[in-house]
């Protein structure tokens, strides 16, 4: 004998006594107007040199999630490892996320502050570095410790890191030639050369080879103005 109760109608009969329509899109409106300011605002402030001085801001240290903050001397090792760089966030000259966007009104909004200054770890080709796969946005908390806010991209290469070993260090770009200066003594037919083959011909050969490589590796370091991982991991020039 009753009809039964629809709760979208009473919800909108609810909601239409205390706004009209009209006021309701307004605020939507504003609300949506807010919202763009604010996610242009912090664009405006990731692709902005920061300020030379420390503008201070607030942190709740019991909302900061500890997994998320890392050393510089952590972030270093990676960025040597693995031939990254870390650097001020204007030079990267890709385009920021919208997660990564979020991510930092996110942060401000529950940490009521404002950030200034962020970080960003990622290979030189995604960022605009000075003439003299993937990035990692930080923001400094001081004492060279750094909060990660946001990750995209795809992952690194699986042997990004062994195939960047020989750039670490001088010793090991040495320590590479030499190997690869053996391999190619092993896999050149020396017979086609000399009757006979003899330890001495080998050692030669090696001589050769070393030298060789040597003088190629050279040659290309100098004329691309490259450097080792642990010159290289916070230096803003392409060349350094």
């Amino acid at each position: 004998m009753f009809p039964k109760t629809n709760i979208e109608k009473q919800l909108k009969r609810s909601r239409n006594r205390r706004i009209t329509s009209e006021e309701i899109l307004a605020e939507v409106h504003a609300i949506l107007l807010e919202n763009k300011i604010l996610r242009s605002g912090i664009e405006t402030r990731l692709q902005s040199k920061p300020s030379p001085e420390n503008i201070p801001f607030s942190i709740d240290m019991e909302l900061l999630e500890t997994q998320r903050i890392y050393q510089l001397q952590d972030i270093k090792k990676i960025c040597v490892d693995y031939r990254l760089r870390f650097l001020d966030a204007h030079y990267f000259k890709g385009a920021f996320p919208s997660e990564a966007i979020s991510a930092i009104r996110a942060f401000e909004k529950n940490h009521n502050t404002q950030l200034q200054h962020f970080k960003i770890m990622a290979p030189s080709k995604l960022l605009k570095l000075e003439n003299a796969d993937d990035p990692l946005l930080f923001v400094p908390l001081g004492n060279d410790y750094f909060y990660l806010l946001h990750a995209w991209g795809n992952d690194l290469h699986p042997f990004r890191k062994f195939l960047m070993w020989p750039y670490k260090s001088f010793e090991n770009l040495v320590f590479t030639i030499f190997i690869l200066s053996i391999f190619l003594t092993a896999i050149t037919p020396l017979h086609l050369f000399t009757p006979v083959v003899t330890p001495q011909e080998y050692l030669l050969m090696f001589l050769f080879m070393f030298k060789a490589v040597g003088g190629i590796v050279l040659f290309y370091g100098f004329a691309k103005g490259k450097n080792f991982n642990n010159a290289i991991w916070d230096s803003k020039f392409y060349n350094a």
